[in-house]
């Protein structure tokens, strides 16, 4: 336990691929903090259970409340146990096995919060991190080896007299700050705990995928679903067995819907760039308005504070700024109009794609939206902007020119979607989440279909709009739900999942991963597939 006693009291998990970062350092002083402070820090830590190995394995101890023991020296332990009663139900925490018959003897990383939480006495050594914690979450106290001592300053010392910094910066931030990563890093890993296997997920988005999924073990990837697995199951649905899909059907609740977040990448999940930003939604899935989902509810119930609200503005203008999309980033450069007519933008989609099966209503692929757009629509100049997947050769959705230029004015293929919604006035879509990059800019957007962002006061509705949405957003509380409560995000530099804010930095300041073999590989694909398409067609 001597090595547990160096480390400081907030530290980082360790998520899987993580590099190291520098979060805490221990240092001589007791910090300057008044007591006041302290109590409002010592509070903070009890109300999100951090502290110590926070992440670590939480042993099922259900029953009557116990006796908590966590003694080092062997010989002094046993002389406790001997001592309590026989009544007594006792856990011993220790780092050999157990020598008390009386005893349930638990070894081995463990949360402290957990154990801590069925105890009614603890007893520890004095020096142990562990007396601390129980002290912070109030649980009645023994301490071997030491005299008894005042929670602020033990805090003081222990806690609040560390140097703490930003693990994706570098930069020295104040302990509020390194309490509030820690609280959201626990919540990250406690959402994951009933999480035991994960089904669909090609082994190229592994990797980035794996730290957003951790509950303090491994992450169990397969292709199979295992009859005796008694915990949830993450799911990637379009790239697992129909056969699986109805296994899952059958225990309602079993599959966790995983897919990818709203800022996903630099560069195109077809061409196998791994996601650094998921999704995972225990209710449905986004973009299926046939039943409720996480993001659904977020939106419908959800309460957005001021501070809540003022982050997403915040948000919004540095992705606005930076010309972050799901795909691509950077400013572009603007686009010159070459008439003064009213432009809309109609942004392409892959036509088997689950969210515009799901979500589409009775709009019958590309060319469908632009004939309807075209329809309402007569004096206007409508932009059409393939989608990037299929103009890579990887899915479906194509439109022969000659086709397009029946209702389009002009096809975009080289512009980056953000300054094409720069130059319209209006953006017409089915289900793309580029009517929700519009809506970011504050451009006006129509739905043809039923996209998650539709039937919030926001956009003009074509689409069967569920009844389920009545609530009225801004855009503001409208981006607090979809890009900061309901995503996961991944730092590509670091491994460690972060906040969307430190994601859009990194991906605007070029720092997401250079591509590798399989995507090379990939692209050279979609290349070859488009050109044999392209023959096919001519002749």
């Amino acid at each position: 336990m001597n090595a547990v006693q160096q480390q400081p009291f907030l530290r980082v998990p360790p998520f899987p691929g993580a590099r190291s970062v520098r979060f805490a350092a221990l240092r001589d002083g007791a910090g300057h903090l008044d007591d006041g402070r302290i109590d409002r820090f010592i509070g903070l830590v009890r109300e999100l259970k951090v502290g110590g190995d926070y992440w670590a394995n939480q042993p099922n101890l259900t029953g009557e409340p116990y006796l908590l023991v966590r003694v080092a020296d062997r010989s002094e332990r046993a002389r406790i146990l001997q001592k309590l009663p026989a009544s007594e139900r006792i856990v011993c925490w220790n780092d050999e096995p157990g020598d008390h018959d009386r005893s349930v003897v638990i070894t081995g990383p463990c949360d402290p919060w957990s154990l801590l939480s069925g105890a009614r006495h603890v007893i520890v050594d004095a020096h142990d991190e562990l007396a601390l914690i129980a002290e912070i979450a109030g649980t009645s106290i023994e301490r071997v080896g030491g005299e008894p001592g005042d929670l602020v300053s033990s805090f003081r010392k222990r806690v609040a007299g560390a140097a703490y910094f930003d693990p994706f910066t570098g930069e020295r931030v104040e302990l509020e700050a390194a309490i509030r990563l820690c609280g959201f890093w626990r919540q990250l890993i406690d959402s994951n705990r009933d999480i035991e296997g994960a089904i669909g997920f090609a082994f190229w988005k592994r990797p980035t995928v794996t730290p957003l999924l951790w509950g303090g073990s491994e992450v169990n990837f397969a292709s199979e679903l295992d009859p005796g697995m008694p915990g949830k199951v993450a799911v990637w649905k379009a790239r697992t067995s129909e056969t699986v899909l109805a296994e899952l059907d059958q225990d309602e609740g079993k599959a966790i819907e995983v897919e990818d977040g709203f800022i996903r990448s630099v560069g195109l999940g077809a061409d196998c760039v791994p996601p650094l930003s998921i999704v995972v939604d225990r209710v449905g899935v986004h973009f299926d308005p046939g039943r409720p989902s996480e993001l659904e509810r977020l939106i419908e119930k959800g309460e957005f504070s001021t501070e809540l609200v003022e982050r997403a503005r915040t948000l919004r203008e540095l992705i606005v700024a930076s010309g972050v999309s799901k795909y691509a980033a950077g400013p572009a450069l603007p686009v010159k109009r070459t008439n003064e007519r009213r432009h809309i933008l109609v942004p392409g989609q892959v036509e088997d794609d689950r969210a515009v099966l799901m979500g589409g209503g009775d709009v019958r692929g590309n060319l469908d939206l632009l004939r309807r757009v075209r329809r309402n629509s007569q004096d206007a100049y409508i932009l059409y902007k393939p989608h990037p997947d299929v103009e890579a050769g990887h899915r479906e959705g194509g439109i022969p020119d000659e086709k397009c230029f029946e209702f389009a004015d002009e096809i975009v293929r080289d512009q980056p979607i953000s300054a094409l919604i720069d130059l319209a006035d209006e953006i017409h879509v089915n289900t793309s989440l580029a009517g929700f990059e519009a809506l970011l800019r504050l451009k006006p957007v129509t739905t043809h279909g039923v996209p998650f962002y539709a039937g919030w006061g926001l956009t003009r509705d074509m689409g069967p709009v569920p009844s389920r949405r009545t609530a009225k957003r801004t855009i503001d509380e409208l981006v607090a739900a979809v890009l900061l409560q309901y995503p996961r995000y991944l730092d590509p530099l670091t491994g460690l999942p972060c906040p969307p804010e430190i994601l859009v930095r990194r991906i605007a300041e070029g720092a997401a991963p250079r591509d590798g073999v399989v995507v090379q590989m990939r692209r050279l694909q979609g290349r070859l597939k488009k050109r044999l398409s392209g023959l096919g067609m001519a002749r």
